[in-house]
């Protein structure tokens, strides 16, 4: 179950249980403590390649986190599969959202596009979509999200021990996101880091870094993959980005089969 579903889902239920006065019928289960010297994720007032994305309208809580990928048409977004379902066409994506506040502009989503192993049977490993939005207008003329906002250079998994910064929101709304700095260290086959702080709406949250001599920033990973994105708020996962993103990231760009995304299951927490 996807992190903002579960969250939702907990709080519903805490509330119901109360009203019905069994709450405290038996001990509630903690989360294990966090590792010593997790830091925790602060709020801030953005950045403009990331914002939240809504599949109801700006006037509903948004639920997981996207950032712009830099492409040759400059209209692409990188997301989590889990988030998705169906073709996410009409979606909106508000980069830099800031306090219910949209600096750089409202994308709407037109197609989706996931790992054929996702599609197929949910493989955390490939945890992660591609979505193409619409140009719109601004400024007198009609431009794409990248013109806007800039865009991340998609990168490959980062080794266990490097720094990287995830930018996300947590659902929800009017609100600003958070961001977290921290080193990466491996769990499997997944990258993954602690911060406390993560919760619903914080999948799809690129992890960001800026490699020596280079002046582009670039995307290394995203909140999802194993758990999809992990069963405590104080430890996060990725997919390992490789050759299958950049090539799902190649199809994007060609407008090549859009998917229909299937609705994520269970997250095995």
């Amino acid at each position: 179950m996807p992190r903002f579903v579960r969250a939702t889902l907990t709080g519903l239920l805490a509330v119901a249980l109360v009203a019905l006065g069994t709450w405290s019928a038996g001990p509630a289960t903690a989360d294990p403590p966090a590792p010593p010297g997790t830091p925790t994720a602060a709020p801030f007032d953005g950045t403009p390649t990331v914002g939240p994305l809504f599949a109801d309208g700006l006037g509903h809580a948004h639920s997981c986190t996207a950032s712009v990928v830099a492409s040759p048409r400059h209209d692409l977004l990188l997301a989590a599969a889990h988030c998705l379902s169906g073709t996410a066409a009409g979606w909106l994506f508000a980069p830099g959202y800031d306090a219910g506040r949209t600096p750089y502009g409202v994308w709407t989503v037109t197609h989706a596009y996931v790992d054929p192993q996702w599609t197929l049977s949910q493989d955390p490993r490939y945890d992660y979509a591609i979505l193409q939005v619409a140009k719109a207008p601004r400024g007198g003329r009609t431009v794409a999200v990248q013109d806007v906002t800039g865009a991340n250079v998609l990168g490959q998994a980062p080794p266990a021990g490097q720094r990287i910064a995830d930018v996300a929101y947590n659902a929800g709304i009017g609100d600003q996101p958070v961001r977290c700095a921290t080193t990466v260290y491996r769990t499997g086959d997944f990258p993954t880091f602690d911060c406390h702080g993560f919760v619903g709406g914080s999948s799809g949250s690129p992890w960001l870094t800026a490699l020596p001599g280079s002046p582009w920033t670039y995307v290394v990973g995203l909140i999802g993959g194993l758990h999809q994105g992990g069963c405590y708020e104080y430890t996060s996962y990725s997919p390992a980005l490789g050759l299958r993103a950049y090539e799902l990231l190649l199809r994007a760009t060609l407008g090549l089969h859009p998917d229909t995304v299937p609705a994520a299951g269970g997250d095995g927490c």
